[in-house]
């Protein structure tokens, strides 16, 4: 059983399964720790032609995700999950930041059931005002626009399921990185070569002192 499962509502899930499937994430679902479902929004369009958009009200350029396509594909999946939480990239939500991503995926370690999360992925010039009706976060990557929910829905995704234990490599690696305690931003570290093109690795990094390794390194710890 998962410890976290995703349903993404989307118009392109041909844009989301190969990353879903690459690298940790697809370790994460090969593990049982993470399940990500896709719903296609044209599946619950109206009329012949699978309308899901419309004109704005008001007037303006672009169109409108419609109440009635988006209220059903989210109802849908409610109906075998009614504790799913529907997420909405939008740039009207809180910046998500990693004590956002670290919150749910302790909630998911520590829950007896899978935490289920809905992600609505809007297009064209954005969503009807009334959606938000049945949205239970808002989030938003940064302060600028993109065409679609597709990339912030994968930023959600991977942010949060990295920090599950089992899916990272490293015991410590969830817990060292950039921004695991506030604003901070990892020390340098280095391989293999020493002394590439006259740039050499910090001779304390190869004494063996452990502790003074500590101490560079917290020193050299930078603040976002």
């Amino acid at each position: 059983m998962p410890k976290i499962k995703f349903t993404i509502i989307t118009l392109f899930q041909e844009t989301l399964k190969p990353y879903l499937n690459t690298s940790m994430m697809w370790k994460a679902k090969e593990n049982g720790i993470a399940e990500f479902d896709f719903v296609n929004l044209r599946d619950f369009g109206l009329g012949p032609h699978k309308k899901v958009d419309d004109t704005i009200y008001g007037g303006g350029d672009g169109m409108l995700l419609m109440c009635e396509p988006v209220f059903n594909a989210i109802e849908s999946v409610k109906k075998d999950s009614p504790d799913a939480l529907v997420y909405l990239p939008t740039p009207a939500g809180k910046i998500w930041e990693q004590k956002d991503a670290k919150e749910i995926a302790t909630k998911a370690q520590e829950s007896e059931k899978p935490l289920h999360i809905i992600i609505l992925c809007p297009h064209y010039e954005g969503y009807d005002e009334r959606i938000l009706s049945i949205v239970d976060q808002k989030f938003c990557i940064g302060k600028y626009v993109l065409t679609g929910g597709e990339l912030p829905s994968l930023i959600l995704i991977d942010s949060i399921v990295r920090l599950i234990p089992g899916v990272l490599g490293g015991e410590n690696s969830a817990i060292i990185e950039s921004f695991s305690d506030g604003d901070n931003i990892e020390f340098p570290q280095y391989t293999k070569p020493y002394d590439f093109r006259g740039m050499k690795v910090p001779d304390i990094l190869l004494s063996g002192n452990h502790g003074e390794v500590d101490k560079w390194r917290k020193e050299h710890e930078k603040i976002a």
